[in-house]
């Protein structure tokens, strides 16, 4: 059983966003994390492998080489090998390029099952895990939050309006993973030891036998025109004076001002 889990380096959720000169986010004192969805499909991948007592744990990461601080806390908490995809050579990296480039690697280190997240927290598209099933013809499952493999079948547990799907799929497929599936084990001592001694194995994009300048062209599906933050709060108003007066301009701002009334 070999299993396949793609990881995406996110900022953290607790990070303070600011916009360069730009207008791009700067990436100055932002801590990244693992996408929490995809530390999920992690877990699920390293239970499935203790369950059955046998097969290996994939963590593949497309990005540059901080990348690798990710890919080494899923080979501290138990993942066999971890390969980092240069993204240097691309220019446009969307849904669509992403899951061509991950589709490709799959392809080319061959696997039973892939596990990814059910969606990043800095984009929230949900999409890639998708584009990359279609890519490779595989049967897919999003959203699951409960894991059965028996033999050549997966039982795949979802939540839906208030109740619950089970869906039935033969292997090799492509499942998501949710929140409540299961929660992430910290990594031991001895696994973040073990994890700095090896070696992640990097692959250029040119070696996935992909057409460079399509990719850097016509396969580009969508650019990112412009970054803005938020509004900020505007700062409430206090009104002074007696009752019913106060009401009455309340309501008036409520009205004239606010049009909520």
């Amino acid at each position: 059983m070999q299993i396949i889990v793609f990881i995406k380096q996110t900022f953290d959720t607790e990070a303070k966003i600011s916009l360069d000169a730009s207008g791009k986010i700067d990436a100055k004192g932002i801590k990244y994390i693992t996408n929490p969805y995809d530390e999920f499909a992690v877990e699920e991948a390293l239970r499935i492998k203790e369950r059955l007592g046998t097969g290996e744990v994939i963590v593949v990461s497309l990005g540059g080489d901080n990348v690798q601080e990710q890919l080494r806390q899923a080979l501290a908490m138990g993942a066999d090998e971890a390969i980092l995809v240069a993204s240097g050579e691309i220019k446009t990296l969307d849904e669509h390029i992403r899951a061509v480039i991950l589709a490709a690697v799959a392809k080319k280190i061959g696997f039973d099952l892939i596990i990814g997240g059910n969606m990043a927290i800095d984009d929230g598209s949900a999409q890639v895990m998708t584009r990359v099933a279609e890519r490779l013809d595989l049967p897919q499952v999003n959203q699951v939050t409960k894991l059965n493999l028996e033999k050549e079948k997966m039982e795949c547990w979802r939540e839906v309006d208030g109740n619950r799907e089970i869906l039935l799929t033969k292997l090799p497929c492509l499942v998501t993973t949710q929140k409540g599936i299961n929660e992430p084990r910290y990594p031991s001592m001895k696994g973040i030891m073990q994890a700095k001694k090896k070696v992640i194995r990097k692959i250029k994009a040119a070696e996935l036998e992909l057409d460079l300048e399509q990719l850097n062209g016509d396969e580009v599906k969508s650019v990112w025109e412009t970054i803005f933050l938020p509004a900020g709060r505007k700062q409430g108003k206090i009104i002074g004076g007696e009752f019913p007066a106060t009401a009455f301009e309340l309501v008036r701002i409520l009205h004239e001002e606010a049009k909520v009334v």
